[in-house]
């Protein structure tokens, strides 16, 4: 397994009760000998101090830090696919917190689990999925072998769980917490399942053209609008001519957002599955809207393509957003294929004078 920063396996039950939340989030230290998996006796709430960092109320270590590509070492492959030839990396931005959380593991001998989640509203519920999305699905797996129908049923547990927790913490603030989420699972390296709610992507690149697997949840998209307005929610525009659900959420499908339940903003996601073609593919990307916001998909592809490596890609891409103009946070995960490498592009450029809205969340 690799965590793109330090935390720990969460392995305990999945329903106990929670203290409250204590106290603001801290600092951790990060190297990537802190992301490689931990074994304890960790259990869901207020925890000890275990040398890393503090728990909280929520279940989750406190603190994030930015630090570039993590990748433990692992010694499986799965045809074509192996963890530490897997990029990662997130970069904070002009924010003041880097909201944004991504990873990778190996769920069981046949499975691989990668993830990215775009926080809003605080990094509360970006990092309980971060924490437990893992554990949810692994559960889910061992009674379900439909890839799509086990994401499906961890994104509403985990969503759930996150609910009841905020309810019993009394905090008005988490109310408004919520995160996107874009995951995918690779089982015996050929058969690739893709969940996600929000606006963060997946995109394959096949014979170098980029391949969206997943597409955004916003008001702009015509279902999506006809839902939560029928569900009791309402649509506004913003001066900038973004729309937003009740003139609060720039997306209509999330985890957390609690505020917003009510009126038709849910967790359940659109999934797709596909089988890998690796002597086509050259590999799988998620991101955040850091990124998504400023670089089309096949930009995207064309960057990876001319790098050498998954893990210096994912660093050239989140590179390329900040200088591009980007204000969020932005986080890359590239997996590679049997065909990396095989489909390069040299011949492009892009210009580095692009501006655009902040891509804030909550209006």
């Amino acid at each position: 397994m690799f965590r793109s920063y330090a935390g720990a396996q969460i392995q305990s039950a999945l329903r106990k009760a929670r203290p409250a939340l204590k106290g603001a989030y801290t600092t951790l230290a990060c190297d990537n000998s802190a992301s490689r998996r931990h074994h304890g006796n960790s259990q869901r709430g207020l925890k000890k101090d275990q040398g890393t960092g503090t728990w909280n109320g929520l279940g989750i270590r406190a603190g994030w830090q930015e630090g570039g590509s993590h990748v433990a070492q692992f010694r499986k492959t799965f045809s074509s696919v192996s963890l530490p030839r897997v990029g990662c990396d997130s970069r904070i931005g002009r924010r003041k917190e880097n909201e944004d959380r991504c990873g990778a593991e190996e769920l069981r001998d046949d499975v691989l689990y990668f993830a990215v989640y775009d926080g809003h509203g605080g990094a509360s519920a970006a990092e309980f999925c971060y924490q437990h999305m893992a554990e949810y699905i692994r559960l889910c797996l061992s009674r379900e072998e439909n890839l799509e129908t086990v994401l499906s049923q961890a994104f509403m547990q985990v969503d759930e769980e996150f609910g009841q927790q905020v309810c019993s913490l009394g905090d008005e603030a988490l109310q408004f917490c919520g995160t996107t989420a874009t995951v995918a699972l690779l089982r015996n390296g050929a058969e690739l399942a893709v969940a996600s709610v929000g606006d963060s992507r997946a995109i394959l690149c096949r014979k170098g053209k980029a391949k969206r697997l997943t597409i955004d949840h916003t008001p702009n998209r015509k279902d999506e609008m006809e839902r939560i307005k029928k569900a009791g929610g309402f649509i506004a525009w913003n001066s900038l001519g973004q729309p937003f659900v009740n003139g609060r959420l720039a997306m209509t499908r999330s985890i957390g957002d609690l505020a917003l339940k009510a009126t038709g903003v849910i967790a359940e996601p659109e999934t797709r599955k596909i089988m890998v073609r690796h002597g086509e593919d050259g590999f799988l990307v998620l991101t955040t809207d850091g990124i998504n916001f400023i670089l089309s998909s096949q930009e995207i592809c064309d960057i990876v393509s001319q790098c050498q490596s998954a893990v210096e890609a994912a660093q050239v891409i989140t590179e390329r957003a900040q200088e591009c103009g980007t204000e969020d946070n932005s986080t890359a995960i590239v997996i590679p294929f049997g065909a990396w490498g095989k489909h390069k592009h040299t011949d492009r450029s892009y210009s580095l004078s692009r501006n655009i809205a902040s891509s804030g969340r909550w209006a």
